[in-house]
């Protein structure tokens, strides 16, 4: 087997933030796979994984934290990129959440932060662990934010949009949020909704969401909201082929309105369903429903 033929899935981000549970999620989609691992060891794994001959599967995932010398955390995506030259499959994801979320998630299990210690407070350990990897986030093909996700979410996203897809073919994610529980952090662009009338102010819509049919009505009737979608449509067509020509695997849309419950839902999902019916590869997420 060619090293073509093999990938690699590098696996970053913040403790606590799940980097745990994707690559469990990737061991049972017959990844093998290797925690924490030590960056001075990366070329001798590589170096084996890549062999024709190797014993080793021919889908590897591998862990790397903020533990490592931070020099060498620095130069991961350079290195990451040289292998992708060198035609092994590569693909660096970079957990996140926000401070506040970690802070709870380490609270509520007692576990002790790899950087704190009785110097160094947990928010401190997050901070610095938060600029060690800095360099890695930026240079992701895929930054996937659990601040507001469920286990389940995130192991679907493991599923549909890292293990399951075309290596050839570009993930895209929609994901419809409120501005009131802040901006998705891993989206790529964002659209503000919130000049949209809003169904939340009639009552008899309230209860609803935009996948419901009396809010899609009601919307679907509105000027503006038809000539929103059909601007959104054109730049989405115009600019996702670029993208794709770019050799990109990953591109996250996220549209806003208020609460996430109305006018960004409805958006995303019609836009989801014309780009579906392309032939696209679309995940749909609801952050706040």
């Amino acid at each position: 087997m060619n090293a073509k033929d093999r990938r690699l899935i590098i696996v970053s981000g913040l403790s606590g933030a799940g980097k745990t549970v994707v690559l469990n999620t990737l061991e049972d989609l017959s990844y093998y796979t290797i925690d924490n691992l030590p960056i001075s060891l990366l070329d001798e794994l590589i170096s084996q994984f890549s062999k024709a001959d190797s014993n080793l599967a021919h889908l590897v995932a591998i862990g790397i934290d903020a533990r490592n010398n931070k020099d060498d955390l620095a130069c991961l995506p350079a290195r990451v990129k040289l292998l992708s030259e060198q035609e092994l499959s590569t693909e660096l994801i970079y957990i996140d959440a926000s401070d506040e979320t970690l802070t709870k998630r380490f609270s509520e299990t007692r576990r002790k932060h790899p950087l704190s210690s009785d110097s160094v407070s947990l928010l401190d350990a997050i901070h610095q662990e938060r600029e060690s990897t800095m360099e890695i986030a930026q240079a992701a093909d895929l930054r996937v934010d659990t601040s507001h996700m469920q286990l389940s979410e995130l192991r679907n996203i493991v599923r549909e949009r890292i293990a399951h897809r075309n290596q050839t073919d570009l993930s895209l994610q929609f994901i419809s949020f409120g501005y009131k529980n802040g901006i998705p952090r891993d989206s790529d662009f964002v659209f503000d909704l919130r000049c949209l009338p809003n169904p939340y102010w009639k009552k008899h819509l309230r209860q609803y969401s935009g996948r419901d049919e009396p809010v899609i009505q009601f919307l679907s009737k509105q000027n503006n909201v038809k000539e929103m979608l059909n601007d959104l449509e054109h730049f989405l067509e115009r600019w996702i082929p670029e993208f794709e020509a770019d050799n990109r695997s990953y591109l996250s849309i996220a549209f806003g309105c208020t609460g996430g419950h109305h006018r960004s839902v409805f958006v995303a999902e019609q836009l989801a369903k014309k780009f579906i019916a392309q032939g696209k590869k679309v995940i749909m997420r609801h952050r706040d429903l």
